[in-house]
């Protein structure tokens, strides 16, 4: 049975050990030794790696009782190596990890949340409560967290008690434990049976970020972001904000009140231009009344444009013609809005797209794409399909 390091102390970074065995395995080599400071994957947590000699371990694994090293290259039966962990993504697994259990613990504390689910991702940490929290309530928990880190000075605690002792502690876990329980406990925050490996005090998580809360079934999930994983967080989130405050001409915390007010602005200009669209649209119209088949061109006009001009200009044609409206230009292509009262576009559009390199659809009466064609190619099939008797009728 392999010795355990980690559970030990999860600050060693650096040990030596034999190799008990090494084999061929699916992803590299499978490498057993006597003792090792990689943790295995478990509990929510990814598992270490780092290097054995020269050889990367990409991989830690607990297979059948052992504790299996995934290497790039083969590692001789018997070999004395050094065992060096990326401390890095160790300690950032660690301070994601423990600042995970502060926050679960409180809010187990505060409104008899249970954790039912944790995932520690490449990015982000999630959290599955089995309850629903206010917007109140988040915001709370955040800051007890938070408060939590900067003023209980009592070092983490690791037991292994034994099944007498375990009958009279308090614990969180998510199902019945068997054989010896590894408790963790932050004093004033949680309590939990707990495999991983973590910090040893609650001030080496350093920050706690809540990022975001959604409905999960009956309760609620939960991101967050811990120590430096919260620090490039908000650090991106500034340089972000700054940029936003340069563009704007408003300070950093006054953004949001002056996108708020350009975007009535925007809506207000939106709202204008429809108007002025729908003015020029209803003289464009009157230029067509009574011809029939349109085929018309107007620049600058976005798709929801080509249809409101496509159903003016069909009002004012009446009867069974069809109107085809195109905005774009021959270097990027043409937007198209077709319709004809009561018609059945779909053939017609089909071949359309083929012979234009164009996508899209819509109603068998009104369709709407786009394609990758020029003005004049446009034109000359609109004129091919009316001799051949194709176009829609």
């Amino acid at each position: 049975m392999t010795e355990k390091l980690y559970e030990q102390d999860a600050f060693i970074v650096k040990f030596e050990a034999k190799v008990l065995s090494c084999v061929k395995g699916k992803k590299g080599f499978d490498v057993i030794l006597d003792r090792t400071a990689f943790y295995p994957e478990g509990g929510g947590q990814p598992w270490d790696t780092g290097k054995l000699g020269d050889v990367k371990v990409l991989e830690v694994h607990t297979r059948e009782g052992e504790i299996v090293h995934t290497c790039s290259h083969p590692i001789e039966a018997c070999a004395r190596v050094t065992g060096i962990i990326d401390w890095d993504r160790r300690f950032d697994l660690m301070q994601q990890h423990s600042g995970e259990h502060i926050v679960s613990g409180l809010a187990h504390a505060l409104w008899g949340c249970e954790n039912v689910g944790f995932h520690l991702g490449a990015e982000v940490v999630t959290i599955d409560f089995d309850r629903p929290l206010t917007e109140k309530q988040f915001a709370l928990l955040e800051e007890t967290a938070n408060r939590h880190l900067w003023h209980i000075n009592s070092p983490v605690k690791i037991i292994y008690p034994s099944p007498q002792e375990l009958e009279h502690i308090t614990y969180r876990s998510k199902k019945e434990l068997t054989g010896q329980v590894r408790i963790v406990e932050f004093p004033g925050a949680d309590c939990c049976a707990c495999c991983g490996t973590h910090v040893n005090s609650p001030a080496q998580v350093g920050l706690i970020k809540l990022l975001s809360m959604q409905k999960f079934r009956e309760g609620v999930r939960i991101e967050l972001v811990c120590g430096g994983r919260a620090l490039r967080y908000l650090s991106g989130v500034m340089e972000q904000n700054t940029k936003v405050s340069h563009l704007l001409s408003a300070k950093v915390f006054e953004t949001g009140a002056t996108a708020e007010r350009l975007l009535a602005e925007n809506a207000a200009l939106k709202s204008r231009l429809i108007s002025l669209e729908d003015a020029r649209f209803a003289q464009l119209a009157e230029q067509y009344a009574g011809l029939g088949d349109v085929v018309l061109f107007e620049d600058g006009l976005s798709p929801d444009g080509l249809r409101r001009l496509c159903g003016a200009v069909l009002r004012a044609c009446g009867g069974s013609g069809f109107c085809a409206c195109f905005s774009g230009d021959d270097s990027s292509g043409y937007k198209y809005a077709i319709g004809q009262l009561d018609g059945d576009l779909r053939s017609f559009v089909k071949e359309l797209n083929q012979a234009l390199d164009g996508r899209g659809g819509g109603k068998p009466d009104f369709v709407q794409g786009s394609l990758q064609a020029s003005r004049q190619e446009i034109n000359a099939f609109f004129q091919a399909s009316s001799r051949e008797g194709t176009c829609p009728s």
